[in-house]
């Protein structure tokens, strides 16, 4: 049996934003470090792939820059109900910066390797079983021990399953597709300019249809989709492609004619238990942003948080990791996703369309205020 420290399952945003939030707090812990992850880099990832500021905050402060990444700049975001809406620019920059999944965490992981910090590869993790010692993880290579496990692999993780097995689920569903730049069109979007659409809510899927533009090997292309949180499930509602389909035949696209992935995103809720002894979750497995199903801001953010709690809890010896929920609650991010977690009970169940209207039409200074305030720039309140 391996024995290491710290293992960290999962080697997305989340894990490797751990590792090297921990190198930079306490240096001397970098090779006390594994982590292990069950495909080989560049690995598939669905994901519409985007940056916001926070997420590149974050990646400075590690001294990191994502501009080495192969990605598309969005000039101006859009937040429509049936295609019209407010606009939203950043002064003197970016809005939104579009990555490809497959390439932003294969140059993560290899700055993380070259912080010293070792990767396993190709090893799926089957059970976490934690114990007053350490926790034994058991893989398709063997077991290992460590003091600690940082659960980072994502919504459909092994690691929540095995240590909190009866917890509530809260998960959204996701349709993604990837077409070329344009196609002849009445309304056409704007090449570098990235929309969300809030039309399904009235009719029961409480979420949007987004259109972004990535590229591919350096080739322009749109990143279509359609997110719902499920939380209007009991209700009648059309099958989650048809609005998909309905909005892109609006800018001259053919759903059938592509191929259509989806997945799931577990969201935050106050109520999710994010820890166990000897044993926290990060990232999608913690929970991501019900609001918009927005993750990698928010894995690197509980990467620096995690690295926090872990590194005093080894200064202490105690493994309880009983003040991690209350360390995230008082943070930025916890703070912000409670926030985004209750403007999403606010905003999708009411789905009539005059309040759709007076939401994204009329009362754009108020929704600017509101995010400005509650939703964006919480990185700068993570210590």
């Amino acid at each position: 049996m391996t024995q290491h420290d710290i293992l960290i399952i999962g080697g997305g945003p989340s894990g490797l934003s751990t590792a090297l939030h921990l190198k930079k707090i306490d240096p001397h812990l970098a090779t006390r470090i594994l982590i292990l992850e069950k495909e080989q880099y560049p690995r598939f990832k669905l994901c519409a792939g985007g940056l916001v500021i926070d997420a590149e905050i974050i990646l400075q402060r590690l001294g990191l820059d994502s501009s080495e990444v192969p990605h598309v700049d969005v000039d101006k975001v859009h937040f429509d109900f049936m295609g019209s809406g407010l606009q939203v620019r950043v002064p003197n920059r970016h809005a939104l910066r579009v990555i490809r999944r497959n390439e932003f965490d294969a140059w993560l992981a290899k700055k993380t390797l070259e912080a010293g910090i070792e990767i396993r590869e190709g090893i799926s993790v089957k059970n976490v079983i934690p114990a007053s010692d350490g926790v034994t993880v058991e893989t398709d290579q063997g077991n290992f021990f460590a003091q600690v496990v940082i659960g980072a692999d994502g919504s459909n993780g092994v690691t929540r399953r095995c240590i909190l097995p009866n917890a509530p689920i809260y998960t959204a569903r996701v349709l993604e597709i990837i077409t070329p730049l344009e196609q002849n069109s009445a309304a056409p979007h704007k090449r570098n300019d990235a929309y969300f659409d809030f039309f399904p809510v009235p009719d029961n899927i409480a979420g949007y249809v987004w259109d972004f533009p990535t590229q591919i090997n350096g080739e322009a292309m749109r990143c279509w989709g359609i997110y719902d949180t499920n939380l209007l499930a009991d209700e009648k509602r059309p099958a989650l492609k048809e609005p998909l389909a309905k909005e892109m035949a609006r800018h001259g696209f053919d759903l059938s004619q592509y191929e259509i992935k989806g997945h799931p995103i577990r969201w935050y809720a106050p109520q999710n238990q994010i820890s166990v002894p000897r044993v926290l979750l990060v990232g999608d497995a913690a929970g991501a942003d019900p609001i918009f199903g927005e993750g990698i801001s928010m894995a690197l953010g509980y990467g620096a948080i995690a690295a926090r709690e872990i590194s005093e809890s080894f200064r202490r010896n105690e493994f309880s990791f009983r003040g991690y929920k209350r360390r995230f609650g008082r943070s930025g991010l916890g703070q912000t996703l409670f926030a985004r977690w209750a403007i999403t009970n606010i905003i999708y169940p009411i789905k009539w369309k005059w309040f759709q209207i007076l939401l994204w039409r009329i009362a754009k200074p108020i929704v600017l205020i509101v995010a400005w305030i509650f939703v964006l720039n919480w990185s700068k309140r993570i210590k």
